[in-house]
């Protein structure tokens, strides 16, 4: 008797010792409640996707979070050189920077993670299940627990538990890990449409660079015009010079403006090469490869347009707008979640397996635990997150009615780029042909020997006044219209219709 009560009480440790491995293994992950804890999850405790999406964008509708302004002008460097100059078209230029363009592939990064961040949150919605198998062999000293026998020696075994094992544990209730998922489907929603964004803001980065190359091209074919006009005026000079009918001074006046043409068009050439350096890093073309523009993107008009019904089409299609919409939602769950901190949560816990001292002597076994848990004294920390999260309801709300006012903004400010941009396209294109003529008369009259070459020199300034003038307002133009369909969020879809005109 006294024999089987030491065998059965050191039996009996064991099995505690055993079911306290399986209780640990058996610990849910997440914000799961642990039978060993009360109270259930904490929203902005268990979910850190309200910070980390909080910079997602900013409330001008461009792409934040990790993604700056700046990413944008960078890429991944697509290929190889090919030693032969190529021909990149506007498409061209933007289907690469679709593909290339760091800011969209740090964006696709981004969402990517926000999805990763919604599985984690769903997970503590779903059963939990793990396996295990141990065997442990003991020896026990009943002596060491108070248990002496008269004629019974206190050593105990060894003897050895094998246990085979499985654990499934499950919120039933959990009001507050739930609003975080619903707050993570959100978040990832908004990522989402912002990745969409991204493309649009790619568009319009890639054309605004190529719209400064196309600017650059034109300005040095400018200069080269006039350093070539300047170089019959040098020679006109010279030649009424050495004829004695004109004097030293005619010489020098015209040899000055023609070196300066030249250091100009040394400084338009060296714009250009920095400029399409700029536009390769931006589509991901590599820095060594020579290219070639092949659009010239050439002046094309722009019907005029209701900006009130223009600026509603733009809260209806801007992505980033949505983005912000999903964003106010996802703030929206995290306060619930963290009011929901102080309900209780139900769960259920429990385990099946097989138990014995070999697998061929042994037993089925298990445990099944439901649980309620509640928080009793957690008042100024359920206030406090509950503060929190209604602070950043409050911002995300506010900065969603910021950035519709911005895009309308936008818009409104498109339009007016637009319409005074193409009325200095017509009035420097009218300078250019006065300036022509202008210098035209000047060089005849210098010729015919009626005056010096003074107003020759004031007439080519003029010209190449009146050229960059010209190259200017066309390049704002085409960029206004640029910027009016990313504003409209249709960069992607239709840059074609608006920068050769609708």
């Amino acid at each position: 008797m006294a024999t089987a009560l030491g065998v059965t009480a050191a039996l009996g440790l064991t099995l505690l010792s055993v079911s306290a491995q399986g209780q640990q293994a058996a610990q849910p992950s997440g914000n799961q409640p642990r039978p060993t804890q009360t109270g259930p999850s904490s929203g902005p405790e268990s979910s850190p996707i309200a910070g980390a999406q909080q910079q997602l964008y900013t409330v001008s509708g461009q792409n934040g979070s990790t993604v700056t302004q700046d990413s944008f002008k960078g890429s991944i460097v697509e290929g190889k050189s090919t030693g032969t100059t190529m021909d990149l078209s506007l498409d061209d230029a933007i289907q690469r920077g679709l593909r290339n363009n760091l800011g969209i592939i740090l964006q696709g990064a981004a969402q990517k993670n926000a999805n990763g961040q919604r599985l984690e949150e769903l997970q503590a919605l779903l059963p939990t299940a793990t396996g295990a198998a141990s065997i442990n062999v003991q020896q026990v000293n009943l002596a060491a627990y108070g248990l002496k026998f008269p004629g019974l020696n206190p050593i105990v075994g060894p003897f050895q538990v094998v246990d085979f094992r499985a654990y499934l544990t499950q919120n039933l209730l959990n009001v507050s890990a739930l609003q975080n998922y619903i707050a993570a489907k959100h978040n990832f929603a908004a990522a989402k449409l912002t990745a969409d964004d991204a493309r649009d803001l790619v568009v319009l980065t890639v054309g605004n660079a190529y719209l400064l190359c196309v600017a650059d091209e034109a300005r040095v074919e400018s200069v080269t015009a006039t350093l070539a006009t300047s170089k019959v005026s040098l020679d006109q000079a010279v030649a009424a010079h050495d004829a004695g009918t004109s004097p030293k001074l005619d010489v020098l006046r015209a040899q000055v403006d023609y070196q300066n043409e030249q250091q100009t068009l040394i400084s338009a050439k060296n714009q250009l090469a920095k400029d399409k350096l700029a536009l390769a890093r931006v589509i991901g073309l590599p820095l060594d490869q020579d290219y070639k523009l092949t659009d010239l993107v050439p002046y094309a008009a722009f019907n005029d347009i209701d900006p009130q019904a223009t600026a509603e089409q733009a809260l209806k299609s801007r992505k980033d707008l949505a983005a912000s919409g999903e964003q106010v939602l996802a703030a929206k769950a995290q306060k619930t979640s963290a009011w929901a901190y102080q309900l209780p949560v139900v769960s259920f816990s429990g385990d099946f397996g097989d138990l014995g001292q070999t697998p061929g002597h042994s037993h089925s076994s298990y445990t099944a635990t439901g649980q309620v848990t509640v928080p009793i004294l957690q008042v100024a920390k359920t206030k406090g997150q509950e503060d929190v999260a209604g602070a950043q309801y409050d911002q995300a709300r506010a900065r969603l009615a910021d950035q519709a006012q911005q895009i309308n903004a936008d818009v409104r400010d498109s339009l007016l780029d637009i319409q005074a941009a193409a009325k200095l396209v017509e009035a420097t294109h009218s300078n250019v042909e006065l300036a022509n003529e202008a210098l035209s008369e000047a060089q005849q009259r210098f010729k015919a020997g009626v005056s010096d070459n003074l107003p020759v020199s004031q007439a080519q300034s003029q010209t190449e006044q009146a050229n960059d003038q010209y190259i200017s307002a066309l390049y704002q133009h085409n960029i206004a219209k640029l910027s009016l369909a990313r504003a409209l969020g249709a960069a992607q879809a239709k840059y074609k219709d608006y920068l050769g005109g609708k």
